[in-house]
């Protein structure tokens, strides 16, 4: 089915990822050709899960990637700049491409969407596009998203995890988030007890990618430490 820019069997093209090394599509990834034997994983996100300013081996996908790679192939179908608009229709167009059974979502912030025009772009915060949304209005478009990723996961059968890069919206119960941490905060580490082996030195010095604008390679680490420690039992 092909509907306007939505397809279930075309994964919309990535023209935002310059000087990376990515497949014929613009993805951090290998090419869609799918062979049989294992379950596809799907990484959706905006350019902190692209890796944007990170080697190969150091943004987080790279070291989620890492687990149970006997039974699971993961796809970084991640897009810098991403809103969680484009995060719905990228999945969607995984659906007879990939046949995704576990999607993993690390959500932008609310403020961005997507603005489907002769070319899709995307809208940030501050665009004078969406100089009449709210908190309240950011919030509703992120649930509508989580909805139909939800739902995708229903119809299609799959495992749905869900992460967040900078912060972490009001979510609704019995959905499996990692709501305690994000990349943005995962770093430095701050125990919240205060007994024997807790974590209290002092840490100053930003961990910043090699771009000079993103999180770093302890940020990186550290994130997919937390998330693996939280789902790795059902990554299978």
């Amino acid at each position: 089915m092909d509907i306007g820019h939505f397809s279930d069997k075309g994964i919309p093209v990535n023209n935002y990822a310059e000087g990376m090394k990515v497949n014929s599509l613009g993805y951090r990834c290998s090419e869609f050709n799918v062979p049989d034997g294992k379950k596809n994983v799907v990484i959706l996100g905006c350019s902190h899960t692209f890796g944007v300013g990170h080697a190969e081996e150091t943004y987080w996908v790279a070291h989620l990637s890492k687990h149970n790679t006997k039974l699971l192939r993961y796809w970084n179908l991640a897009s810098p700049g991403c809103s969680a608009d484009r995060m719905v229709r990228i999945l969607y167009g995984t659906e007879k491409v990939l046949f995704p059974k576990i999607i993993i979502c690390c959500w932008p912030i609310t403020s961005r969407r997507e603005h489907l025009d002769k070319i899709p772009i995307h809208l940030f915060g501050r665009d004078k596009y969406l100089k009449f949304e709210t908190d309240s209005t950011d919030h509703q478009n992120f649930l509508k998203n989580l909805f139909f990723v939800q739902k995708f996961a229903e119809y299609n059968q799959a495992k749905v995890f869900h992460c967040f890069a900078e912060e972490i919206p009001s979510l609704p119960a019995n959905i499996n988030a990692m709501d305690y941490a994000t990349l943005k905060s995962c770093w430095p580490p701050w125990d919240q007890h205060l007994g024997e082996g807790s974590r209290r030195e002092r840490i100053t010095d930003p961990n910043i990618a090699q771009d000079g604008v993103h999180y770093g390679e302890k940020h990186h680490l550290a994130f997919a430490e937390l998330f693996l420690s939280k789902f790795s039992s059902k990554l299978k």
